[in-house]
This record gives structure tokens, C-alpha cells and sequence, in this order.
């Protein structure tokens, strides 16, 4: 079961040559989840494989452009491939207005319903939950409402032991319930705990998405023990002054919320344009957080099975 991240864009406001501003998409289980939308998300879907009628949901942060510009291309773009299903689209007030407007305006006929549910950017709240994942919001420090995404794989079904079937002459229905969790009463009244029979396949997956904000321990610690943390690193560490006014983290900042999370590995984005090159700014955060990497546009960061 797939579990993976791909950066469509890695700047801040100001895109460059080579980077785009904020976008990513999230596929689990072959169901994908649009993070941001900067400008160009739409060529850079198309640009790294990702069919856009795929998106199952959007994921807005905050309502700063370099975040959300790109959206409304990507609406008009799906109704011209004849998308028919619901786009929900997460994001805090007042991205309704915003909505409202460029339906009125530009896709007064879309052959499909953009529905809009807001993020309450100072709650800790269930957004979405299907049958394989759920999505929190993550309350940020930005100079803007804004909230990070926790996305967050749900328990996978228990296998059994097969020896343990015909060791026990299970049934089918006594398979079943073990299946759900269920200890097993035997013809002999000897009850077999659950644990004896099943197995967990693989652990339940996470991964936070934080942008754009100060470093927060509030915000770290919801993320505790995540596989896979992005956070913004719009300055190198000597920049400390100009982030905290600006509402945006160093580069030591990120690694010092990956390390209050316990996360296991730590993508940094959001790059300031004033930055060409960033293996020196991974370098930095290695200092805290060895498991640092850039995010580099057209990447995959595939979160893998732990048993």
C-alpha cells in the first residue's frame, strides 16, 4: 500500500527559474491529496505524472497567493477534462469569498461541485477521514490564519498465522473474528488470546506538513513520532531576526521541530529566492537533525513499511 509525498513546489513568495511556489501531492493508497497551490500546481501535476482528476481532496493552508494562486487554474483545468465527482477543498476563512467569486465569474457552469470546508487554524481537529486515513489540522504561527496537515494512515486490518489455523482447526468464522480482534473460544473451552494468533502487517504511516511558520513546540509535539515531517526553512540560521518578524522558521528552527517530534526523517521547503544553491541550508539543519533533505521539485519521498 503506497504511502508517498512529491514536491511540485519548493519557493516562497517570488518563484524562480527552477522552483515553483508551494505544492504537494500526497498519495496514499493510490489516493491523492493536493497540499497548496501555488502557481503552476496544474503544469506540475502534469509535469510529474499526477493525473489531476485523480485528487480526491485540496488542503489550503493559509490564503497567502504563493499558497493558493494556482488553485482556481487547476478548477477551471478539471472541469475542461470533465471531472463529475465532488472536489472538497480544506482551507480557513474567508477562502469561501475567494470561492464564491471565481465561480461567479470564471466556471459559473463546472460540471462538478467544489465544496469548501473550513479549517479552524487554532484547533487540533479531525478534517477528513476515509477508510484508510484521517487528516488533522495543526495550529501554525504565521502573520495569516494558517494550519499544517497531519495525515495519518488508520490501523491496517491484522493478519493471522496461518500455522495457528490449522494448529487450533479454526473455522472460517472463528478466522473472521480473530481478524477483528476478537480472542477465540475453542469446542474445549480453552480461549486463545488474540495476540497468539494475529500479526500487525505493517505500522500506520504519518506525515506532517508545516508551512508557513514560526517554530512552534505546540506544533511539533501534535506531530509526535511522525514518519516524515516537512517544514518551512525559508532562512538560513543567520536570518533568525528576519524569520521571527516575517512569520517563517530557519533552517535550524525545522530541524529543532523535527527533533521535539521525533520524527524520522525531515523534508525543509519555502526556500527565500536569495538562496541558489541548498545543499549549504541541509547542511545546516543536519547539524541538528541528520535526516534532513531538501525539497527538491519533481522528488518523491516514499514512506516505508515498518514492521
Amino acid at each position: 500500500m503506497s504511502f508517498n509525498v512529491t514536491i511540485l513546489g519548493s519557493s516562497s513568495a517570488k518563484p524562480t527559474i527552477d522552483r515553483h511556489p508551494s505544492a504537494q501531492v500526497v498519495n496514499v493508497h493510490e489516493q491523492y491529496y493536493l497540499v497548496d497551490a501555488g502557481e503552476g500546481t496544474q503544469q506540475q501535476l502534469i509535469r510529474y505524472g499526477v493525473n489531476p482528476l485523480k485528487l480526491r481532496a485540496v488542503f489550503i493552508s493559509h490564503l497567502h497567493g504563493d499558497h493558493l494562486f494556482g488553485l482556481f487554474p487547476l478548477l477551471s483545468t478539471l472541469g475542461l477534462y470533465g471531472r463529475r465527482t465532488e472536489l472538497p477543498v480544506y482551507a480557513p476563512a474567508p477562502f469561501g469569498e475567494l470561492l464564491a467569486c471565481h465561480l461567479r465569474y470564471f466556471d459559473t457552469d463546472l460540471p462538478y461541485e467544489v465544496t469548501w470546508h473550513e479549517v479552524r487554524t487554532t484547533e487540533h481537529a479531525l478534517l477528513f477521514e476515509n477508510r484508510t486515513l484521517e487528516v488533522w489540522s495543526i495550529p501554525l504561527r504565521h502573520r495569516v490564519p494558517t494550519a499544517g496537515f497531519l495525515f495519518r494512515e488508520k490501523r491496517p486490518p491484522l493478519n493471522i498465522e496461518k500455522h495457528q489455523i490449522v494448529r487450533y482447526g479454526l473455522s472460517i468464522a472463528q478466522i473472521a473474528a480473530a481478524k477483528r480482534g476478537e480472542d477465540i473460544l475453542l469446542d474445549s473451552g480453552e480461549r486463545i488470546p488474540n495476540a497468539e494468533l494475529t500479526y500487525l502487517p505493517y505500522e500506520p504511516r504519518s506525515y506532517a506538513y508545516l508551512s508557513d511558520t514560526n517554530f512552534s513546540a505546540k506544533a511539533a509535539g501534535l506531530c509526535r513520532g511522525v514518519d516524515l515531517m516537512y517544514h518551512e526553512a525559508t532562512y538560513a540560521a543567520a536570518e533568525q531576526k528576519l524569520a521571527r518578524e516575517r512569520g517563517h522558521s530557519t533552517t535550524l528552527d525545522a530541524a529543532r521541530a523535527a527533533l521535539k517530534a521525533g520524527a524520522r526523517r525531515l523534508i525543509i521547503g519555502h526556500f527565500s529566492t536569495r538562496y541558489k544553491q541548498l545543499d549549504e541550508l541541509v547542511a545546516e539543519a543536519r547539524t541538528l537533525f541528520p535526516e534532513t533533505y531538501a525539497a527538491r521539485e519533481g522528488e518523491t519521498f516514499t514512506l516505508e513499511k515498518r514492521q
